[in-house]
């Protein structure tokens, strides 16, 4: 029997769930996840390996007109997805019409490779709407298979990674066999601690928040994590400390204790909050932090 093998990558508007569905089809949670438009911000892989294939599952950015330079490098993460996709899944919401770039909207049209058009979150929508949307992308999108499903829920998760199976190429793998993703351990862990600013923090502050993680210790029974968190402007400083220093208490709780459930070990967590002057306009700390021009 031949092995399948491909780069399946996910493209789609802010917060439609590109995240959670390549989680779920994963089995780990390697994206974070919330509420917030632009959580993810790098491409992301994910490997689900099997006896006769390898899917690379790719999560991108969301969609977004770029405001400054760290958007317009999240951009170009979104547009090497289609350089080396063999299947695209555009994922979308109901009320979703097209993406927020319009140049990248006409790649889908146009591109030679499978297109799956994936409306998203149809646990929140009757039969009559369900309908609808599908009769507007058949339209829109003709030579694309449109699923319908419920990433959060499961529903029609198994079903679609069967399909993407069966639509691979055929191919070595990319990766070792045992490989779940291509980032380092420091990643997870400076995205975890993100995600826990996004969850906490209101208006501006946690859009201007990157992670690094200074020091990384593996010991017998524990692991030592030293991280900064920079934030663009001096007066974000005290918003991110909070009273006290209670605020920043609260985030490294909480991520201390996704930490030790993703690693499977005890987590001592040290957390460091300093100024990078609007870093997300600086070509040298775009850099710095992963955002290669």
């Amino acid at each position: 029997m031949g092995h399948k093998a491909g780069f399946i990558n996910i493209i789609g508007n802010p917060n439609v769930g590109k995240s959670t569905l390549m989680n779920a089809i994963v089995g780990e949670r390697l994206s974070i996840i919330t509420s917030k438009a632009q959580t993810t911000r790098h491409r992301i892989l994910g490997m689900v390996n099997g006896d006769d294939y390898q899917m690379v599952f790719s999560d991108t950015p969301g969609v977004i007109q770029p405001a400054y330079a760290m958007q317009e490098r999240m951009m170009k993460f979104v547009k090497t997805a289609f350089e080396d996709a063999d299947i695209i899944l555009y994922l979308v919401e109901p009320g979703d019409k097209g993406l927020k770039v319009e140049g990248l909207f006409e790649r889908i049209k146009e591109i030679d490779i499978p297109v799956f058009l994936i409306i998203n979150k149809i646990d929140d929508s009757d039969q009559e709407s369900v309908e609808s949307e599908i009769d507007h992308w058949k339209t829109t999108l003709p030579k694309a298979q449109i699923r319908c499903i419920s990433a959060l829920h499961g529903m029609g998760v198994k079903e679609i990674k069967e399909e993407l199976i069966q639509a691979l190429p055929d191919s070595p793998p990319f990766f070792d066999k045992e490989s779940l993703t291509d980032r380092p351990e420091r990643f997870f862990v400076s995205e975890t601690i993100r995600e826990k600013v996004l969850l906490n923090y209101k208006k501006e502050v946690p859009y201007s928040v990157e992670v690094e993680v200074e020091s990384f210790k593996h010991e017998e029974e524990l692991l030592r994590i030293r991280a900064i968190i920079y934030v663009a402007r001096e007066s974000q400083k005290g918003i991110l400390i909070g009273h006290k220093g209670q605020a920043l208490t609260r985030v490294g709780s909480q991520a201390r204790a996704d930490l030790e459930a993703f690693f499977n070990k005890k987590i001592f967590l040290e957390l460091y909050v300093k100024v990078a002057k609007d870093w997300r306009d600086s070509d040298q700390q775009l850099k710095r932090f992963g955002y290669e021009s």
